[in-house]
């Protein structure tokens, strides 16, 4: 895929790995990147390059609408929508008396959000020659983690919607669909649950993704995500393959 005179928007980009996939595209490409906080925003695109800020709560429809807006008026279009926006609460499910309302609050973010944002662009993207969607989900969409269980439950859906949208759109349609797959990072995102001490840098995240661009790598394993997948997922191509023919 050509990575270069794209204009890209990214959810949550104001830190973490968006922030650093903003950083490794930015001098070739037009970067949006979007957030709920407005200050955040415009302190992580101080000094750089082509960056761009729209404040959007992502789970709100009348700001995902004022988005789109934006994005046609002063874009004149997009190219990729990189959903990297998520929530995750760090508990177990034995020791709380609201699972539903984290998995809720979860869901909203990392599941129901990318979809409408999703469907409320793919006519912009359809448009475009060159055109992707990248869907940020996380290792636990293959293994969940009992510490977030519920985060876990929305990147196994999110992964499932991935890979239905990239086969249904490869049928009649240019836009391209990755899904992002990384480990436990670095992030301030990740602090609660050992991203600190334990976690890798976002930026060999944000590396990995441009070379699987690059390279039309449409899942993408990040670190030891690829381990778990070679061990334990290596068919889940050809169960997809023969759940899909």
């Amino acid at each position: 895929m050509n990575i270069t005179n794209n204009t890209i928007l990214i959810t949550g980009g104001g830190s973490g790995i968006g922030l650093e996939i903003a950083k490794a595209l930015n001098t070739t490409n037009k970067i949006i990147i979007a957030g709920r906080n407005k200050e955040k925003l415009d302190a992580a695109a101080k000094g750089l390059e082509n960056v761009f800020t729209i404040q959007a709560d992502i789970t709100n429809e009348q700001d995902i609408n004022h988005l789109i807006e934006e994005i046609k008026v002063n874009f004149g279009g997009l190219n990729i929508l990189i959903n990297n926006a998520g929530h995750a609460y760090a508990y177990t499910i034995s020791d709380t008396s609201d699972t539903y309302s984290k998995a809720v609050a979860e869901f909203e973010t990392n599941y129901f959000a990318p979809i409408r944002l999703t469907e409320k662009l793919l006519p912009l993207l359809k448009q475009q020659e060159n055109a992707a969607v990248v869907n940020v989900s996380s290792i636990v969409a293959f293994a969940p983690g009992s510490h977030v269980p519920t985060y876990s439950d929305s990147k196994a859906a999110l992964h499932s919607y991935t890979k239905i949208l990239r086969h249904e759109l490869a049928k009649d349609t240019s836009v391209k669909v990755f899904e992002l797959m990384p480990p436990l990072v670095n992030t301030d995102f990740s602090a609660e649950i050992g991203g600190r001490e334990n976690g890798i840098p976002a930026s060999e995240v944000a590396d990995s993704f441009v070379n699987a661009l690059t390279n039309d790598t449409y899942e993408i394993h990040v670190g030891y995500t690829e381990v778990l997948y070679n061990n334990f997922f290596a068919d889940s191509e050809g169960a997809f393959s023969m759940m899909n023919a």
